[in-house]
């Protein structure tokens, strides 16, 4: 394992190494995961198991006339490939990376054995899975009830919350894509959000003025799933809170093996 890459840096992998899950830990792999590269695509059985630290990775379905929507995306919170140990081995949706960096990989073997042989690291896996359940589920319906507006502020937020700093280096092609609109809706939605000095946009970056003022104009998606994993995950809250959780849930896990 190239130790140039601290796991901590993702939170299910500090969680297992906190439950003493060190034979699974041995076999990662610091992987650099690049712009555009994908991990897995729909149908087929992806040999490993991806926990991103500084990347982010876009789950998308892609329609047979070529229309793509992000159904999911997974950070330094989560993992890429619950089918490995969930027991379908693949899904209908594909992996990209959306945003490049670093992170860990694991053979789907190595993953499903130590899944199989129980103990703390099934329950922080299916809790994982739950959490994305949920964001998969408020997708859905932020998509299918909520303005462009709010649905793009919950997007940004949702982004940031994985990165560090306040700026993105991101496209509106990206956006739109993720969201499944058309670029022109996310110019429109990007200019009305710069008039209200919520971003900075010029080409390729968004910088977050006033993040508070963001939260405002989101729809109640991002709170109900920040809540969600928060309940699920404590250890993936917000630095001020992580703390205290963090103990909760590694005192939990150590009771669990």
């Amino acid at each position: 394992m190239n130790h140039a890459v601290d796991p901590k840096q993702n939170a299910l992998l500090d969680s297992l190494e906190s439950a003493g899950c060190w034979p699974l830990l041995a076999n990662l792999e610091a992987v650099d995961l690049k712009l555009g590269q994908v991990l897995s695509y729909p149908g087929c059985i992806c040999p490993y198991v991806y926990f991103p630290s500084t990347a982010i990775i876009s789950l998308s379905y892609l329609t047979e006339d070529g229309a793509c929507a992000e159904v999911a995306s997974v950070g330094n919170e989560g993992l890429v490939g619950v089918s490995v140990f969930m027991g379908g081995l693949s899904t209908n949706c594909s992996a990209e990376v959306q945003f490049s960096g670093t992170g860990h990989r694991i053979s789907a073997a190595a993953l499903r054995q130590a899944f199989d042989q129980g103990g703390p690291l099934v329950q922080v896996l299916l809790r994982y899975t739950q959490t994305l359940i949920t964001q998969i589920a408020q997708a859905a319906a932020c998509n299918r009830h909520h303005q462009l507006g709010s649905q793009l502020c919950r997007w940004l937020l949702h982004t940031l919350d994985r990165l560090h700093g306040n700026e993105l280096v991101v496209t509106q092609q990206l956006i739109a894509r993720a969201l499944g609109v058309r670029r022109e809706g996310v110019s429109e939605a990007a200019l009305k959000l710069q008039r209200a000095g919520l971003i900075s946009y010029r080409r390729g970056h968004i910088t977050v003025l006033d993040r508070e003022g963001l939260e405002q104009q989101a729809c109640e998606c991002y709170a109900v799933l920040s809540k969600e994993c928060g309940r699920l995950q404590p250890w993936t809250m917000p630095n001020q809170y992580r703390s205290t959780h963090r103990q909760e849930a590694r005192a939990e896990a150590t009771m669990a093996a």
